[in-house]
Protein backbone atom coordinates (compact mmCIF):
# COMPACT_ATOMS: atom_id res chain seq x y z
CA UNK A 1 0.00 0.00 0.00
CA UNK A 2 2.44 2.62 -1.25
CA UNK A 3 1.94 6.39 -0.97
CA UNK A 4 2.85 8.80 -3.76
CA UNK A 5 6.09 9.73 -2.00
CA UNK A 6 7.01 6.08 -1.51
CA UNK A 7 6.36 5.31 -5.18
CA UNK A 8 8.58 8.21 -6.26
CA UNK A 9 11.35 6.98 -3.94
CA UNK A 10 10.94 3.39 -5.11
CA UNK A 11 11.20 4.35 -8.78
CA UNK A 12 14.37 6.31 -8.10
CA UNK A 13 16.07 3.81 -5.79
CA UNK A 14 15.13 0.60 -7.65
CA UNK A 15 16.24 1.69 -11.14
CA UNK A 16 12.74 1.73 -12.63
CA UNK A 17 12.83 2.76 -16.30
CA UNK A 18 9.20 2.34 -17.38
CA UNK A 19 5.90 2.86 -15.58
CA UNK A 20 2.83 1.22 -17.09
CA UNK A 21 -0.40 3.05 -16.31
CA UNK A 22 -3.20 0.49 -16.62
CA UNK A 23 -6.97 0.85 -16.90
CA UNK A 24 -9.89 -1.16 -18.30
CA UNK A 25 -12.53 -0.81 -20.96
CA UNK A 26 -16.11 -1.86 -20.25
CA UNK A 27 -15.44 -5.42 -21.43
CA UNK A 28 -12.71 -5.70 -18.81
CA UNK A 29 -9.84 -5.64 -21.31
CA UNK A 30 -6.72 -4.08 -19.84
CA UNK A 31 -5.22 -1.07 -21.60
CA UNK A 32 -2.10 0.84 -20.68
CA UNK A 33 0.15 3.80 -21.41
CA UNK A 34 3.86 3.58 -20.57
CA UNK A 35 5.64 6.64 -19.24
CA UNK A 36 9.22 7.39 -18.25
CA UNK A 37 10.16 8.07 -14.62
CA UNK A 38 10.52 11.83 -15.17
CA UNK A 39 6.81 11.97 -16.12
CA UNK A 40 5.61 10.23 -12.97
CA UNK A 41 5.23 13.30 -10.74
CA UNK A 42 3.18 15.00 -13.46
CA UNK A 43 1.03 11.86 -13.72
CA UNK A 44 0.26 12.04 -10.00
CA UNK A 45 -0.43 15.78 -10.08
CA UNK A 46 -2.24 16.25 -13.37
CA UNK A 47 -2.86 12.84 -14.90
CA UNK A 48 -1.82 11.50 -18.31
CA UNK A 49 -4.17 12.21 -21.20
CA UNK A 50 -5.51 9.61 -23.61
CA UNK A 51 -7.97 9.54 -26.50
CA UNK A 52 -11.15 8.11 -24.98
CA UNK A 53 -12.89 8.03 -28.37
CA UNK A 54 -10.61 5.11 -29.29
CA UNK A 55 -11.88 3.02 -26.36
CA UNK A 56 -15.09 1.16 -27.18
CA UNK A 57 -18.04 2.58 -25.26
CA UNK A 58 -16.19 5.58 -23.79
CA UNK A 59 -16.38 9.06 -25.38
CA UNK A 60 -17.12 10.51 -28.81
CA UNK A 61 -14.41 12.36 -30.76
CA UNK A 62 -15.96 15.73 -29.94
CA UNK A 63 -15.19 15.28 -26.21
CA UNK A 64 -12.48 12.67 -26.06
CA UNK A 65 -9.86 13.86 -23.56
CA UNK A 66 -9.72 11.82 -20.37
CA UNK A 67 -6.86 11.52 -17.89
CA UNK A 68 -5.22 8.60 -16.08
CA UNK A 69 -4.36 9.22 -12.43
CA UNK A 70 -2.20 6.38 -11.04
CA UNK A 71 -3.26 4.73 -7.79
CA UNK A 72 0.01 4.43 -5.81
CA UNK A 73 -1.35 1.62 -3.63
CA UNK A 74 -1.41 -0.70 -6.67
CA UNK A 75 2.30 -0.46 -7.52
CA UNK A 76 3.75 -3.80 -8.61
CA UNK A 77 6.99 -4.76 -10.31
CA UNK A 78 6.45 -6.79 -13.48
CA UNK A 79 8.71 -9.75 -12.68
CA UNK A 80 9.12 -11.09 -16.22
CA UNK A 81 10.65 -7.80 -17.38
CA UNK A 82 14.40 -7.03 -16.92
CA UNK A 83 15.66 -6.73 -13.34
CA UNK A 84 17.99 -3.96 -14.49
CA UNK A 85 15.84 -1.10 -15.65
CA UNK A 86 12.69 -2.39 -13.98
CA UNK A 87 9.16 -2.06 -15.31
CA UNK A 88 6.33 -1.38 -12.84
CA UNK A 89 2.58 -1.19 -13.18
CA UNK A 90 -0.07 0.88 -11.43
CA UNK A 91 -3.82 0.79 -11.96
CA UNK A 92 -5.35 4.18 -12.60
CA UNK A 93 -8.44 6.21 -11.85
CA UNK A 94 -9.95 7.79 -14.97
CA UNK A 95 -11.00 11.42 -14.66
CA UNK A 96 -12.33 14.28 -16.74
CA UNK A 97 -10.01 17.27 -17.39
CA UNK A 98 -11.56 19.08 -14.39
CA UNK A 99 -10.64 16.19 -12.10
CA UNK A 100 -14.09 14.69 -11.58
CA UNK A 101 -14.32 10.88 -11.80
CA UNK A 102 -15.31 9.37 -15.12
CA UNK A 103 -18.60 7.53 -14.65
CA UNK A 104 -17.62 4.65 -16.98
CA UNK A 105 -14.39 3.91 -15.13
CA UNK A 106 -14.94 0.30 -14.00
CA UNK A 107 -12.81 0.72 -10.88
CA UNK A 108 -14.76 3.85 -9.94
CA UNK A 109 -18.06 2.01 -10.42
CA UNK A 110 -16.87 -0.72 -8.04
CA UNK A 111 -15.64 1.81 -5.49
CA UNK A 112 -19.10 3.38 -5.50
CA UNK A 113 -20.73 0.00 -4.93
CA UNK A 114 -18.43 -0.72 -1.98
CA UNK A 115 -19.22 2.69 -0.49
CA UNK A 116 -22.96 2.13 -0.95
CA UNK A 117 -22.80 -1.18 0.94
CA UNK A 118 -20.87 0.47 3.73
CA UNK A 119 -22.96 3.64 4.07
CA UNK A 120 -26.45 2.20 3.49
CA UNK A 121 -26.13 -1.19 5.18
CA UNK A 122 -23.03 -1.02 7.34
CA UNK A 123 -21.54 -4.09 5.66
CA UNK A 124 -18.18 -5.06 4.19
CA UNK A 125 -17.72 -7.75 1.56
CA UNK A 126 -14.73 -9.83 0.57
CA UNK A 127 -14.49 -11.51 -2.83
CA UNK A 128 -12.46 -14.43 -4.12
CA UNK A 129 -12.31 -15.90 -7.62
CA UNK A 130 -11.72 -19.43 -8.88
CA UNK A 131 -10.82 -19.19 -12.55
CA UNK A 132 -10.62 -22.00 -15.09
CA UNK A 133 -8.80 -21.81 -18.41
CA UNK A 134 -7.56 -24.00 -21.24
CA UNK A 135 -4.01 -24.24 -22.58
CA UNK A 136 -3.81 -24.80 -26.34
CA UNK A 137 -0.87 -25.38 -28.66
CA UNK A 138 0.18 -22.86 -31.30
CA UNK A 139 0.56 -23.62 -35.00
CA UNK A 140 3.75 -23.08 -37.04
CA UNK A 141 2.84 -19.39 -37.45
CA UNK A 142 2.36 -18.86 -33.73
CA UNK A 143 -1.43 -18.69 -34.00
CA UNK A 144 -3.70 -20.48 -31.48
CA UNK A 145 -5.12 -23.89 -32.33
CA UNK A 146 -7.76 -25.98 -30.58
CA UNK A 147 -5.23 -28.71 -29.84
CA UNK A 148 -5.08 -29.11 -26.04
CA UNK A 149 -1.68 -29.02 -24.35
CA UNK A 150 -2.47 -32.36 -22.69
CA UNK A 151 -5.25 -34.92 -22.28
CA UNK A 152 -5.23 -35.13 -18.50
CA UNK A 153 -8.38 -35.08 -16.36
CA UNK A 154 -9.50 -33.71 -13.02
CA UNK A 155 -6.65 -33.58 -10.44
CA UNK A 156 -4.36 -35.73 -12.60
CA UNK A 157 -0.61 -35.43 -12.09
CA UNK A 158 2.48 -35.34 -14.29
CA UNK A 159 3.48 -36.72 -16.68
CA UNK A 160 -0.09 -36.91 -18.06
CA UNK A 161 -0.70 -33.42 -16.64
CA UNK A 162 1.67 -31.26 -18.69
CA UNK A 163 0.48 -27.99 -17.16
CA UNK A 164 2.04 -28.62 -13.75
CA UNK A 165 5.20 -26.58 -14.37
CA UNK A 166 3.31 -23.71 -15.97
CA UNK A 167 0.86 -23.52 -13.05
CA UNK A 168 3.79 -23.46 -10.63
CA UNK A 169 5.42 -20.64 -12.62
CA UNK A 170 2.12 -18.73 -12.58
CA UNK A 171 1.81 -19.16 -8.80
CA UNK A 172 5.36 -17.88 -8.21
CA UNK A 173 4.66 -14.87 -10.42
CA UNK A 174 1.40 -14.16 -8.59
CA UNK A 175 3.34 -14.07 -5.31
CA UNK A 176 5.93 -11.73 -6.80
CA UNK A 177 3.12 -9.33 -7.73
CA UNK A 178 1.56 -9.44 -4.26
CA UNK A 179 -1.21 -11.99 -4.92
CA UNK A 180 -1.41 -15.08 -2.71
CA UNK A 181 -2.47 -18.25 -4.54
CA UNK A 182 -4.23 -20.92 -2.48
CA UNK A 183 -4.33 -23.93 -4.79
CA UNK A 184 -3.83 -25.03 -8.37
CA UNK A 185 -4.72 -28.18 -10.24
CA UNK A 186 -5.69 -29.73 -13.55
CA UNK A 187 -9.38 -29.47 -14.32
CA UNK A 188 -11.70 -31.97 -16.02
CA UNK A 189 -11.19 -30.88 -19.63
CA UNK A 190 -8.13 -31.73 -21.76
CA UNK A 191 -5.62 -28.94 -21.24
CA UNK A 192 -7.92 -27.29 -18.67
CA UNK A 193 -6.49 -25.78 -15.48
CA UNK A 194 -7.62 -23.88 -12.40
CA UNK A 195 -5.81 -21.61 -9.94
CA UNK A 196 -7.51 -20.09 -6.88
CA UNK A 197 -6.32 -17.20 -4.73
CA UNK A 198 -7.27 -15.67 -1.42
CA UNK A 199 -10.13 -13.38 -0.53
CA UNK A 200 -9.65 -9.62 -0.61
CA UNK A 201 -11.78 -6.50 -0.57
CA UNK A 202 -13.79 -6.15 -3.81
CA UNK A 203 -11.49 -3.67 -5.56
CA UNK A 204 -8.31 -5.57 -4.72
CA UNK A 205 -9.97 -8.84 -5.72
CA UNK A 206 -11.02 -7.41 -9.11
CA UNK A 207 -7.51 -6.03 -9.62
CA UNK A 208 -6.07 -9.45 -8.70
CA UNK A 209 -8.45 -11.24 -11.07
CA UNK A 210 -7.41 -8.99 -13.95
CA UNK A 211 -3.72 -9.35 -13.08
CA UNK A 212 -4.14 -13.12 -12.88
CA UNK A 213 -5.50 -13.38 -16.43
CA UNK A 214 -2.65 -11.20 -17.70
CA UNK A 215 -0.06 -13.39 -15.95
CA UNK A 216 -1.61 -16.61 -17.26
CA UNK A 217 -1.64 -15.34 -20.85
CA UNK A 218 1.94 -14.09 -20.52
CA UNK A 219 3.30 -17.32 -19.05
CA UNK A 220 1.41 -19.43 -21.57
CA UNK A 221 2.89 -17.40 -24.41
CA UNK A 222 6.39 -17.74 -22.93
CA UNK A 223 5.92 -21.52 -23.08
CA UNK A 224 4.71 -21.51 -26.68
CA UNK A 225 1.04 -21.92 -25.71
CA UNK A 226 -2.22 -19.98 -25.79
CA UNK A 227 -4.34 -19.45 -22.67
CA UNK A 228 -8.04 -19.55 -23.54
CA UNK A 229 -10.51 -18.04 -21.05
CA UNK A 230 -13.56 -18.49 -23.26
CA UNK A 231 -16.52 -20.12 -21.46
CA UNK A 232 -17.04 -22.97 -23.94
CA UNK A 233 -14.08 -23.67 -26.27
CA UNK A 234 -15.41 -27.19 -27.07
CA UNK A 235 -19.04 -28.15 -27.54
CA UNK A 236 -18.48 -31.61 -26.04
CA UNK A 237 -16.00 -30.79 -23.24
CA UNK A 238 -16.37 -28.97 -19.92
CA UNK A 239 -16.70 -25.21 -20.09
CA UNK A 240 -14.59 -22.78 -18.07
CA UNK A 241 -16.20 -20.94 -15.19
CA UNK A 242 -15.21 -18.18 -12.80
CA UNK A 243 -16.70 -19.10 -9.46
CA UNK A 244 -17.18 -15.99 -7.33
CA UNK A 245 -16.98 -16.38 -3.56
CA UNK A 246 -18.48 -13.69 -1.34
CA UNK A 247 -18.17 -13.19 2.39
CA UNK A 248 -20.37 -10.47 3.92
CA UNK A 249 -19.87 -9.09 7.43
CA UNK A 250 -20.82 -6.08 9.50
CA UNK A 251 -18.61 -2.99 9.41
CA UNK A 252 -18.91 -3.11 13.19
CA UNK A 253 -16.23 -5.59 14.22
CA UNK A 254 -18.13 -6.42 17.41
CA UNK A 255 -21.33 -7.30 15.59
CA UNK A 256 -22.36 -10.94 15.12
CA UNK A 257 -25.12 -10.15 12.61
CA UNK A 258 -25.41 -12.65 9.76
CA UNK A 259 -26.44 -10.99 6.49
CA UNK A 260 -25.91 -14.09 4.36
CA UNK A 261 -29.60 -15.04 3.86
CA UNK A 262 -30.43 -11.52 2.66
CA UNK A 263 -27.36 -11.44 0.39
CA UNK A 264 -28.38 -14.70 -1.27
CA UNK A 265 -32.02 -13.62 -1.58
CA UNK A 266 -31.06 -10.26 -3.10
CA UNK A 267 -28.75 -11.83 -5.68
CA UNK A 268 -31.37 -14.43 -6.58
CA UNK A 269 -33.99 -11.70 -7.03
CA UNK A 270 -31.84 -9.70 -9.45
CA UNK A 271 -29.76 -12.36 -11.19
CA UNK A 272 -31.80 -12.30 -14.42
CA UNK A 273 -31.13 -8.56 -14.74
CA UNK A 274 -27.40 -8.79 -14.00
CA UNK A 275 -26.49 -12.07 -15.74
CA UNK A 276 -25.24 -10.04 -18.73
CA UNK A 277 -22.37 -8.80 -16.53
CA UNK A 278 -21.46 -12.29 -15.31
CA UNK A 279 -21.86 -13.93 -18.74
CA UNK A 280 -21.15 -11.22 -21.33
CA UNK A 281 -20.65 -13.15 -24.60
CA UNK A 282 -22.62 -15.37 -26.98
CA UNK A 283 -20.24 -18.18 -26.06
CA UNK A 284 -21.20 -17.81 -22.39
CA UNK A 285 -24.63 -19.31 -23.02
CA UNK A 286 -23.24 -22.45 -24.65
CA UNK A 287 -21.89 -23.27 -21.18
CA UNK A 288 -24.97 -22.45 -19.06
CA UNK A 289 -26.79 -25.62 -18.01
CA UNK A 290 -23.97 -27.97 -19.06
CA UNK A 291 -21.01 -29.63 -17.31
CA UNK A 292 -21.41 -28.11 -13.84
CA UNK A 293 -22.67 -24.74 -15.07
CA UNK A 294 -26.03 -24.10 -13.34
CA UNK A 295 -29.29 -23.60 -15.18
CA UNK A 296 -31.80 -22.88 -12.43
CA UNK A 297 -32.02 -19.92 -10.04
CA UNK A 298 -31.71 -21.86 -6.82
CA UNK A 299 -29.36 -22.21 -3.89
CA UNK A 300 -28.32 -25.26 -1.96
CA UNK A 301 -26.09 -26.26 0.94
CA UNK A 302 -23.01 -27.71 -0.73
CA UNK A 303 -24.98 -28.25 -3.94
CA UNK A 304 -22.76 -27.67 -6.98
CA UNK A 305 -25.70 -27.96 -9.37
CA UNK A 306 -27.37 -24.85 -7.90
CA UNK A 307 -26.72 -21.28 -9.00
CA UNK A 308 -25.53 -20.35 -5.49
CA UNK A 309 -24.16 -22.76 -2.96
CA UNK A 310 -23.22 -22.31 0.67
CA UNK A 311 -20.14 -24.51 1.20
CA UNK A 312 -20.25 -26.91 4.17
CA UNK A 313 -17.26 -25.35 5.90
CA UNK A 314 -16.47 -23.59 9.15
CA UNK A 315 -16.77 -20.38 7.13
CA UNK A 316 -20.54 -20.80 6.95
CA UNK A 317 -21.26 -17.24 5.86
CA UNK A 318 -19.42 -17.66 2.56
CA UNK A 319 -21.46 -18.11 -0.58
CA UNK A 320 -20.24 -19.30 -3.97
CA UNK A 321 -21.79 -18.16 -7.26
CA UNK A 322 -21.32 -20.81 -9.92
CA UNK A 323 -22.72 -19.24 -13.07
CA UNK A 324 -20.13 -16.55 -13.95
CA UNK A 325 -17.42 -17.16 -16.54
CA UNK A 326 -13.89 -15.79 -17.08
CA UNK A 327 -14.90 -13.44 -19.91
CA UNK A 328 -16.74 -11.20 -17.46
CA UNK A 329 -15.43 -7.81 -16.40
CA UNK A 330 -14.83 -8.47 -12.68
CA UNK A 331 -15.32 -4.82 -11.75
CA UNK A 332 -18.83 -4.68 -13.22
CA UNK A 333 -19.71 -8.22 -12.11
CA UNK A 334 -18.68 -7.55 -8.50
CA UNK A 335 -20.44 -4.15 -8.53
CA UNK A 336 -23.78 -5.55 -9.60
CA UNK A 337 -23.55 -8.45 -7.14
CA UNK A 338 -22.88 -5.96 -4.34
CA UNK A 339 -25.85 -3.82 -5.32
CA UNK A 340 -28.09 -6.90 -5.48
CA UNK A 341 -26.85 -7.96 -2.04
CA UNK A 342 -27.47 -4.46 -0.66
CA UNK A 343 -31.03 -4.56 -1.97
CA UNK A 344 -31.55 -7.90 -0.25
CA UNK A 345 -30.19 -6.60 3.05
CA UNK A 346 -32.13 -3.31 3.00
CA UNK A 347 -35.43 -4.97 2.13
CA UNK A 348 -34.84 -8.16 4.14
CA UNK A 349 -35.89 -10.40 1.28
CA UNK A 350 -36.97 -13.84 2.37
CA UNK A 351 -34.61 -16.62 1.36
CA UNK A 352 -36.30 -19.39 -0.67
CA UNK A 353 -35.98 -22.96 0.55
CA UNK A 354 -32.68 -24.65 -0.20
CA UNK A 355 -32.63 -27.14 -3.07
CA UNK A 356 -30.38 -30.09 -2.37
CA UNK A 357 -31.22 -32.36 -5.33
CA UNK A 358 -28.94 -32.72 -8.35
CA UNK A 359 -30.51 -30.14 -10.66
CA UNK A 360 -28.67 -31.44 -13.69
CA UNK A 361 -30.71 -34.68 -13.49
CA UNK A 362 -33.65 -33.65 -11.33
CA UNK A 363 -37.20 -34.69 -12.09
CA UNK A 364 -39.61 -32.03 -13.35
CA UNK A 365 -41.40 -32.18 -10.02
CA UNK A 366 -38.28 -30.54 -8.52
CA UNK A 367 -37.57 -27.99 -11.25
CA UNK A 368 -41.10 -27.00 -12.31
CA UNK A 369 -41.31 -24.08 -9.88
CA UNK A 370 -37.73 -22.89 -10.32
CA UNK A 371 -36.92 -19.95 -12.56
CA UNK A 372 -34.09 -20.37 -15.08
CA UNK A 373 -31.07 -18.23 -15.74
CA UNK A 374 -31.17 -16.51 -19.14
CA UNK A 375 -30.08 -19.15 -21.63
CA UNK A 376 -29.15 -16.88 -24.56
CA UNK A 377 -27.17 -13.68 -24.86
CA UNK A 378 -30.17 -11.90 -26.36
CA UNK A 379 -32.33 -12.83 -23.39
CA UNK A 380 -29.73 -11.64 -20.89
CA UNK A 381 -29.24 -8.40 -22.82
CA UNK A 382 -33.00 -7.78 -22.85
CA UNK A 383 -33.26 -8.30 -19.09
CA UNK A 384 -30.38 -5.86 -18.46
CA UNK A 385 -31.51 -3.21 -20.95
CA UNK A 386 -35.04 -3.13 -19.52
CA UNK A 387 -33.98 -3.21 -15.86
CA UNK A 388 -34.63 -0.20 -13.66
CA UNK A 389 -32.29 -1.78 -11.12
CA UNK A 390 -29.37 -1.82 -13.60
CA UNK A 391 -30.24 1.66 -14.87
CA UNK A 392 -30.21 3.03 -11.32
CA UNK A 393 -26.57 2.09 -10.82
CA UNK A 394 -25.06 2.08 -14.32
CA UNK A 395 -27.14 4.66 -16.16
CA UNK A 396 -28.27 4.23 -19.75
CA UNK A 397 -24.99 4.17 -21.66
CA UNK A 398 -23.14 1.08 -20.41
CA UNK A 399 -25.51 -1.78 -21.29
CA UNK A 400 -25.68 -0.85 -25.02
CA UNK A 401 -21.90 -1.33 -25.27
CA UNK A 402 -22.41 -5.05 -24.62
CA UNK A 403 -24.78 -5.26 -27.57
CA UNK A 404 -22.27 -3.85 -30.07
Amino acid sequence: MYTIEEVLDFVKEEDVKFIRLAFFDLAGHQKNISIMPYELLNAFKNGIAFDASSINGFQGPENSDLFLHPDPSTLAVIPWRPSTGKVVRMFCDIKYPDGTPYEKDCRYILKQAVQTARSECGVEMDFGSEIEFYLFKLDENGEPTKIPFDHAGYLDIAPVDKGENIRRDICFTLEQMGITPESSHHEAGPGQNEIDFRYADPLTSADDTSTFKWIVRTKASANGLFADFSPKPFSDKPGSGMHINILCRSSDKDSTADFTPYVVAGIMKHIEEITLFLNPTENSYRRIGESKAPKYIAFGHGNRSAFIRTPPLKEKRRIEILSADPECNPYLAFSMLIYAAVDGIKNKYELPAAVNENLFDADESVTANLKKLPDTFDEAYKFASESDFVRKYLGDSIVPVFGN
